[in-house]
């Protein structure tokens, strides 16, 4: 599908921060509109998981070690 191009230290980074942003979201009890903004770490958590970033293809980078 993707070409993987996070490597291991960024794909555990990745995890760790998606699923912290979303149980803020979880954790916030608040009504505040901007409560919703911690599900933008569906992005991080996804990206991690599937080992690959659009974003880092658009720009050719790539934190995978060479094999």
């Amino acid at each position: 599908m993707f070409a993987k191009n996070v490597g291991t230290v960024d794909r555990i980074a990745r995890v760790i921060v998606g699923l912290g942003l979303i149980a803020g979201f979880v954790l916030n009890d608040s009504e505040s509109a901007w409560r919703y903004l911690y599900l933008i770490g569906v992005i991080p958590l996804v990206t991690g998981l599937m080992s690959s970033c659009p974003a880092y293809s658009i720009f050719g980078i790539s934190t995978c070690k060479a094999r």
